[in-house]
C-alpha cells in the first residue's frame, strides 16, 4: 500500500524487451537505500516488485497485462518516473489510501499555469468517470491529489476533471513536466469501490432478506 506522496523522481536506465514481458530498470537513490529483492515500488503509480538491486538501481518485470493497461509501455530510457517505497505501519498518512493497482489511463488536455500553481485538465475515461466527485481524491501517476472539478460527457463534450498543483508538486514529480496529449495513469480511491459494489449486492439481495 501507497499514499501517493511521491519520496523522488527516477529516470530510466534500461528496458529489456522479453517477449511478453519487459523488465524495467530504474535509478531512485532513495527508493533503493532500503529496499530488498521482493519489496514493492510505485512507479508512475504502479505497484512493482523489486526483481533486483545494483546500488541506487532496481529493477523489475511488467507483464503484458501492466504494459496493455498502464502508460508505462510509454517509458523510455531516460525517461522521469515517480517514486514510492510502500507505506510503513505506523507512518503519517499524508495522502489517501493508494494500492498501487491502476484503474486506467487518462490524456492530459490542456494545463493553466499562473503565478503559484498550475491547473491540468484529464480526459476522463468513461468507465471510472463515476468514482470522481469534487474534493475527492484521485491518483494521477502515482502522486495524491485532490479533484478540483468534476464534469460528465455530454452531447459530443467528452468527460474531464482538473487538478491544481502546488509548486512543490510541479517540481518534486513528472506532473511539472507533463505536457497536452502525454498520458497519465489513474487510480481511483479504492472506497468508492467497495462502497459501489455493496450498495449492488443490496440491490440485487431478494426484499426481505437481512443480508
Amino acid at each position: 500500500m501507497f499514499t501517493g506522496i511521491v519520496e523522488e523522481k527516477g529516470t530510466v536506465t534500461a528496458l529489456e524487451q522479453l517477449g511478453d514481458a519487459v523488465r524495467l530498470t530504474i535509478r531512485g537513490p532513495v527508493v533503493t537505500c532500503d529496499a530488498a529483492h521482493g519489496d514493492s515500488i510505485s512507479v508512475n503509480g504502479c505497484c512493482l516488485t523489486v526483481a533486483t538491486l545494483d546500488g541506487e538501481q532496481f529493477s523489475a518485470d511488467i507483464m503484458a497485462e501492466s504494459l496493455a493497461r498502464t502508460s508505462l509501455g510509454d517509458l523510455d530510457t531516460g525517461s522521469e518516473v515517480n517514486l514510492e517505497r510502500a507505506v510503513a505501519a505506523g507512518a503519517r498518512m499524508g495522502g489517501h489510501i493508494v494500492q498501487g493497482h491502476v484503474d486506467g489511463t487518462a490524456r492530459l488536455i490542456d494545463r493553466t499555469s499562473s503565478e503559484h500553481w498550475d491547473v491540468l485538465r484529464f480526459a476522463l475515461p468513461a468507465d471510472v468517470a463515476r468514482y470522481l466527485v469534487e474534493k475527492g481524491s484521485v491518483t494521477v501517476d502515482g502522486v495524491s491529489l485532490t479533484v478540483v472539478e468534476v464534469v460528465d460527457a455530454s452531447g459530443s463534450d467528452e468527460a474531464w476533471f482538473s487538478v491544481s498543483l502546488i509548486p512543490t508538486t510541479l517540481a518534486d514529480t513528472t506532473l511539472g513536466t507533463r505536457r497536452p496529449d502525454d498520458r497519465v495513469n489513474l487510480e481511483v480511491d479504492v472506497l468508492a469501490k467497495y462502497v459501489e459494489r455493496l450498495l449492488a449486492a443490496r440491490e440485487a439481495a431478494p426484499k426481505g432478506d437481512p443480508s
